[in-house]
């Protein structure tokens, strides 16, 4: 059984299906997750759109479905009884799970951890407590789980084992353009795209001959973006559907929601803002709980501050639109940042993730049996 919450964990999970599928023809697996686990041959008992949430307060509007979900997966569990059960992230939901396992005997991997590193700390020794193994993809996690006697595995970034290139940044037709990353939810979008449409604006009232492109995420239906974009009368700016690759091509700059995304736009060497707001009660909450100075991968994994980040109120049209223009009114600068953005490959490290999370996975299907 294998669960994965939300878009990113969809793509990761798939590619970790094939590898193990690769190995072990005779693999049967069923769970929560999305087309991408869908098309690698897992049958799927809950389509993951319905749980992904972000924020405290947030979660309170999809609390009925979490918990028809949380229900539907212990019950299948309990009647299906697999050989392991894999879980990707989505921590809140997938350590409920966990405890169910563990009480039906059934071993657990989880698979990109928690990040308790950062916050509520407290929920190290649940993981201790419910998980058999631990698959970390960030290369300071191993060490923080061993001190905690979590047993632990470095498998390396899983984005690393897809394409990535570097940008050529528009060089041949000199058109500078700005790419909005809006996230891969709906209420992510809502809350976002308005603000980024507005500091577009505000770019484009200094830089006339700066375009403007909208990334839309397989998660978030093309209706709701462009809903929100004539709402707001940016109706001209083109939304871009075939994935991040295309995004990334066309953009000297992004503007992007904190998440995996900005990892990809790092392995790209795409320059960036980072923004994300919450309800003022989660932005409350989460501040008196994270113990990180940084909430962006990027920076977190380079140990500084690479790219600036706009959280909650600093996320105004204003703040936005002037980062961006400090970087557009200097090249060097624009320049610097895409190399230490291509250098994050090397602290991350090769491509190989999937392939070492299914050895572990395989290793303990032998085990449990």
């Amino acid at each position: 059984m294998i669960i994965a919450g939300e878009a990113s964990g969809d793509i990761h999970g798939s590619r970790l299906v094939k590898a193990m599928k690769d190995k072990n023809s005779k693999l049967v697996f069923f769970g929560i997750g999305g087309d991408m686990l869908k098309k690698a041959g897992v049958k799927i008992i809950q389509d993951a759109s319905a749980l992904s949430v972000v924020g405290i307060t947030e979660v309170l509007s999809k609390i009925f479905s979490l918990i028809k979900s949380l229900a539907d997966a212990k019950k299948a569990l309990k009647t299906l009884k697999p050989d392991l059960l894999i879980l990707i992230d989505f921590p809140d939901f997938n350590l409920k799970i966990a405890a169910a396992a563990k009480k039906l005997g059934i071993p657990v991997l989880y698979y990109i951890s928690p990040q308790v590193w950062a916050w509520r700390q407290g929920r190290v020794k649940k993981i201790k407590n419910l998980v058999n193994h631990l698959a970390v993809i960030l290369p300071f996690e191993k060490e923080f789980f061993e001190k905690h006697g979590v047993p632990v595995t470095y498998v390396g970034h899983p984005l690393l084992d897809g394409e990535y290139f570097t940008s050529e940044y528009n060089k041949k037709s000199g058109v500078q353009e700005v790419g909005l990353l809006p996230g891969s939810r709906d209420k992510e979008v809502t809350k976002h795209l308005p603000v980024l449409l507005q500091a577009a604006s505000l770019i484009k009232k200094e830089k006339e001959d700066i375009e403007i492109s909208v990334s839309l995420a397989p998660t978030v239906k093309r209706q709701h973006v462009e809903k929100i974009m004539i709402e707001h009368g940016f109706s001209d700016y083109n939304i871009i559907t075939e994935g991040m690759e295309q995004i990334f091509k066309k953009c000297s700059l992004v503007i992007a929601v904190s998440g995996t995304v900005t990892l990809e736009a790092a392995l790209a060497g795409i320059p960036m803002i980072i923004i994300y707001k919450v309800s003022p009660v989660s932005y409350l909450l989460g501040k008196a709980l994270i113990r990180v100075s940084n909430i962006c991968l990027v920076n977190l994994i380079a140990g500084r501050q690479i790219v600036p980040e706009c959280i909650q109120e600093r996320a105004t049209p204003e703040n936005i639109a002037g980062q961006a223009l400090k970087m557009f009114n200097n090249p060097e600068k624009l320049k610097t940042m895409r190399n230490e953005l291509i250098g994050i490959r090397d602290i991350l490290g090769g491509s190989g993730a999937s392939e070492r999370v299914a050895d572990i996975a395989l290793s303990m299907l032998q085990i449990s049996k």
